[in-house]
């Protein structure tokens, strides 16, 4: 798979993780498309530009709604 190939299914994956968690679809899911495109970008050797991406969203995930991020988080 070429760089761009491995590129674009990273995206998709992060993308597919936020429609399912938009869509109301079981929160567990989103993870693992967010998880499955991490592990993707390791193998790649793309991790250190995909993991903040990734560590943003399971931590909004993991946050009790309504509560706000904690100062000095990047807004997204």
């Amino acid at each position: 798979m070429s760089q761009d190939d491995v590129r674009a299914r990273i995206q998709k994956l992060l993308v597919t993780g936020d429609n399912r968690l938009k869509q109301g679809v079981d929160p567990v899911k989103a993870r693992e498309s967010w998880e499955q495109a991490l592990a993707l970008a390791r193998e790649a050797g793309l991790e250190e530009a995909v993991q903040p991406l990734v560590e943003v969203r399971i931590a909004d995930l993991e946050r009790p709604a309504g509560e706000s991020p904690p100062p000095g988080s990047p807004a997204h």
